[in-house]
């Protein structure tokens, strides 16, 4: 598998020959000012931004130039000892001399390059105006930014080590040792050079050997603190490393004893001292840190196929292989984008190639040692992803999101690879986790969190609104705006991103923009109380967006399995409109209610008086009127979208409001039964008398205290006279017109509303304030008869009940009814509306036709009639007609005929002798009740209505007959007395 991967990535390479004999362009740093006499010149060093190392961190006194030239070193010698010649020095001016030829100055096509995704560069166009020419070997000196001088002295060195130690491979020696023995201090051109490789080679050997060995130190064993106190002793002060120097002798021993264990117990030929864990990892870094080109830091040199070949030779020394080699590089094209400004995307895609590789390489291999660096490599990376994929609105924008695409892929291959590869309670458990999506389910729950928050407080702390504007109302209905722009953003920039990994990502943003924004808008319904323009407003808007939310979330969700129930679900409605129609009801029963008190508290005090206004209205009335309307104008001016739905309750509510007020208006009127007295006990006349039954002055006295204590007690108050019954009257009449008034008026202001709103206008309209409707008629119908009958039987009872035929027919005629009645039928002229007043009139009529017939018929035994007073009645009912005709200008004939049925059927039967009477009565009882037994009538009971078929009718004319042919037989028949 490995060797499958390296072949992929890096291609076939041939023998080191190629590499030494192949001259390539090599790039010349930008010019640096010429080095004053004095120590070695230093290469420059870039400044980059600080990255924790996921390999760890060695001791502070090995700096990154150490580690370079380190390792550096270790590629010299690497390259000695694997090539198939000896490693012979050539100094510079023999290589200065060689011909350069143009062939070389050529665009190489690198295969590693694009296997990891980069793109090809020529390398001319890296080169500029430079046109020399060297080995591949040349080419990663200049590149380590080791000076020529330190590569002559490292060469000249290991000559030397060759000489002594020929045809000895690299992995078997300790590179430091040697070098520590050959190198003098002639090599250097100034001591303190010197002693600064010497101090350096100490740290190494320190580092590889005591801090980070290659297997665990055992305790007992007196080596390593020799080693320490060998390696103080010459970080104070230089030792002396001469061949035969007894302390070089001591360090060889003691060095070759650590680097020569082995986990068997065996002394092994490999030495180990710079393949334990970090140290190994740090000086691969380092090398592979110098496939960048010098001058574009961002940019990887062309020859990277030749390189990468070189540097294998060090794996040996270093302990790395593929898989190390595969995450190391990874790691360093990935910090390198970091510490570069995150400016090459290509570094970002090269370094997600090189972790899909990582993944397969924690997949098949279970080496706990390996597995913890890559936990290690992949958390910073993902820590680092996270920062940005967390609040990704924050970092990316439709100018960069490609790079977003490149961080999301890297962040979520090096969690698949933590979780899948390396957790142990996913491999012990094997959950079946989709590692992608719930990572990038995260980042947008927890993106838009934040930028739901950021919005919140931008809003919040808007400048331009005014102290007083500052609450909870503007804020969330100009965040609703707000988010709604925000949804629509990541619908178009973001969700197309991130669908590859979350196909319902833009759903699930919906769903968290919804949640967030459901919780301020709760925490705001929770407290008002009442509907203002401002809530309203706030409700359309969050009305508004949640359409928005959960018609982007749909149109994501369309091809999830379960039609995105379960994300659909994390978006219960706000009921925007729910609250909206509530807090409209609780506005509807808040007016009704104060309108209820108002119209108990006025009613207290109306006292219904004509001459309160011209129109003989009652002021509570007309202000209940204007109350009412000015409730509907109110009502359609809230800015809700639900009117015709409220209309019903509005209207029901308004409905019992004003027939609770004609309900109240009528209360204590009385109505016809009230005024009408009851019936006295029938009686016969006494046969012959002179003045026709004339009843004692002290029965008849009797007779009418109790009858004037039946009307007098409907009530005296002022409050219930003639013209405040006539208000109330005109009141009612009002109210019934303006009820029409106000049903025009709210068909109006519904055909004025959005189509939206108007729906089935006809729906449950038909049919306005019925209650109250009804309530009027009614209302008016009795207070018509009420003021009638009071007219009649209470204002007019003295010169009805009392005086008209009272003792005797011809001395007590109707005149006097007649003027008074006319008097009232005057005020009720005057008072009463036109539209009610021949209601209120015919009323007034047939209760004077009923007293009329009540005088006849129950007038009690001070009435009694001969057959000649049938004239006399008859001329005095048709005065009282013509009294209502008044020539034609009163009522009309027809409606007077129709009415005055009844009474021209009775008058008839005051023309009728008794024994015609009387066998008439034997006649319509027997047909009607039968008979009693023993040839006795039985007593017909009161009727409804006067009849002249009907039994008690023709009992009470025959009770009023004044001769003795009547009487006898009442006598006999019923023993009827004479007097009460």
């Amino acid at each position: 598998m490995a060797q499958i991967i390296r072949d992929r990535v890096f291609g076939s390479f041939g023998g080191s020959r190629r590499h030494s004999k192949i001259p390539i362009p090599i790039p010349i740093p930008r010019p640096e000012p010429e080095p004053e006499p004095g120590p070695e010149r230093v290469m420059p060093v870039y400044p980059v931004e600080d990255l924790p190392n996921p390999f760890g961190e060695l001791c502070p006194d090995l700096s990154d130039s150490d580690l370079r030239e380190t390792v550096y070193e270790i590629l010299v010698g690497a390259c000695r000892s694997s090539g198939p010649k000896p490693l012979t020095y050539t100094p510079q001016a023999e290589k200065d001399d060689r011909s350069s030829l143009s062939s070389l100055q050529r665009s190489l096509t690198s295969s590693a390059k694009a296997a990891l995704g980069l793109k090809q560069t020529a390398s001319s166009k890296r080169l500029g105006s430079s046109k020399r020419s060297g080995s591949v070997f040349e080419l990663i000196r200049v590149q380590m930014r080791v000076s020529e001088q330190t590569d002559t002295r490292i060469r000249r060195a290991l000559l030397r080590v060759a000489a002594g130690q020929l045809g000895r491979k690299i992995e078997c020696m300790v590179l430091p040792l040697e070098l520590l023995q050959h190198f003098r201090s002639l090599d250097f051109g100034h001591q303190q050079d010197y002693e600064a490789w010497q101090r350096r080679n100490m740290k190494v050997l320190e580092v590889g050997l005591l801090l980070y060995p290659h297997m665990p130190l055992d305790r007992k064993e007196t080596a390593p603190q020799q080693l320490r106190k060998i390696i103080r002793g010459a970080l104070e002060k230089p030792m002396e490393t001469g061949k035969n120097t007894e302390t070089m002798q001591v360090l060889r021993s003691v060095v070759m004893s650590l680097a020569c264990r082995s986990f068997d117990g065996t002394v092994s030929d490999t030495c180990h001292w710079a393949d334990g864990f970090p140290l190994n990892l740090r000086l691969y870094q380092k090398l592979l840190e110098s496939c960048f080109d010098l001058n574009e830091e961002t940019s990887i040199i062309e020859e990277l196929d030749e390189v990468l070949e070189v540097m294998k030779k060090t794996w040996v020394v270093l302990g790395i292989n593929q898989i190390l080699h595969n995450l190391c590089f990874a790691w360093v094209l990935f910090h390198r984008y970091v510490t570069t400004g995150q400016v090459d995307n290509d570094l970002l895609i090269a370094s997600n190639n090189l972790l899909e590789e990582v993944q397969q390489d924690a997949n098949a291999t279970k080496d706990p040692a390996y597995l913890k660096i890559v936990s290690s490599t992949l958390n910073a990376i993902l820590g680092w992803t996270e920062k940005r994929l967390l609040a990704y609105r924050d970092v990316f924008n439709p100018g960069n999101i490609e790079v977003m695409q490149n961080i999301v892929s890297l962040g979520v291959l090096s969690a698949k690879v933590l979780v899948e590869d390396i957790s142990h309670e996913y491999r012990r458990k094997k959950k079946e986790v989709d590692v992608a999506r719930e990572r990038v389910d995260s980042y947008v729950r927890s993106s838009m969190r934040t930028a739901f928050a950021q919005k919140l407080e931008k809003v919040g702390s808007n400048k331009h609104l005014s102290k007083s504007q500052k609450n909870h109302i503007l804020t969330l209905s100009i965040l609703a705006n707000e988010v709604c722009e925000l949804a629509f953003s990541e619908k178009e920039i973001y969700g197309p991103v991130l669908k590859r990994w979350h196909p319902f990502a833009t759903g699930v943003a919906m769903a968290m923009l919804h949640s967030c924004y459901g919780d301020e808008l709760k925490q705001f319904v929770d407290g008002i109380s009442e509907l203002t323009p401002d809530t309203v407003q706030v409700l359309r808007a969050a009305d508004k967006l949640e359409k928005d939310l959960v018609q982007i979330a749909v149109e994501d969700l369309v091809d999830s399995e379960d039609g995105g129930k379960s994300i659909i679900q994390e978006m219960p409605p706000y009921e925007a409109e729910a609250v909206m129609a509530e807090l409209a009801k609780d506005w509807i029963r808040t007016r009704v209610d104060r309108l209820k008190e108002w119209v108990d508290r006025n009613l207290q005090q109306e006292v219904w008086n004509p001459q309160a206004n011209k129109e003989r209205l009652a002021p509570s009335a007309i202000e209940v009127l204007r109350i009412i309307d000015e409730t509907l104008e109110a009502f359609f001016m809230l800015p809700i979208p639900m009117h015709p739905g409220l209309i019903p309750e509005l209207k029901t509510g308004l409905d019992r409001c004003l027939q609770y007020y004609v309900s109240k208006a009528k209360t204590g009127c009385g109505t016809r039964i009230t005024f009408i007295p009851s019936l006295p006990a029938l009686t016969r006349c006494s046969a012959g008398s002179k003045f026709h039954g004339v009843f004692k002055k002290k029965e008849r006295s009797h007779i009418n205290q109790r009858r004037k204590a039946q009307v007098g007690s409907t009530n005296g108050d002022s409050l219930f006279g003639i013209p405040q019954l006539c208000v109330r009257i005109n009141t009612l009449q009002l109210i019934r017109t303006e009820l029409g008034a106000f049903e025009k008026r709210i068909f109006a202001h519904l055909g004025n509303l959005e189509s939206t709103q108007k729906g089935d206008l006809a729906n449950g309209m038909s049919k306005m304030f019925e209650l109250s409707a009804s309530s009027c008629v009614e209302g008016i119908q009795e207070l018509g008869e009420a003021t009638a009958y009071k007219v009649v039987f209470h204002e007019l009872s003295h010169v009805l009940w009392d005086g008209l035929y009272n003792v005797n027919a011809s001395s007590c005629r109707i005149e006097p009814f007649l003027q008074e009645l006319e008097q009232f039928l005057e005020i009720i002229s005057s008072t009463v509306h036109d539209r009610v007043r021949t209601r209120v009139i015919t009323d007034v009529m047939k209760a004077s036709f009923d007293g009329f017939l009540l005088v006849l018929l129950a007038g009690g035994p001070s009435r009694s009639f001969i057959q000649r007073d049938s004239d006399i009645i008859e001329e005095d009912f048709k005065f009282l007609t013509d009294l209502f005709w008044s020539g034609g200008d009163g009522l009309p004939a027809d409606l007077i005929e129709k009415l005055s049925t009844t009474v021209k059927d009775i008058l008839p039967l005051y023309h009728t002798d008794t024994d015609s009477l009387i066998e008439q009565f034997k006649r319509m009882t027997l047909e009607n009740y039968g008979s009693s037994g023993k040839s006795h009538l039985p007593l017909p009971p009161t009727s409804d209505k006067w009849n002249s078929n009907d039994p008690n009718t023709l009992l009470r004319v025959l009770c009023h007959r004044n001769d003795e042919t009547a009487a006898k037989f009442l006598k006999k028949t019923y023993n009827l007395p004479k007097k009460l």
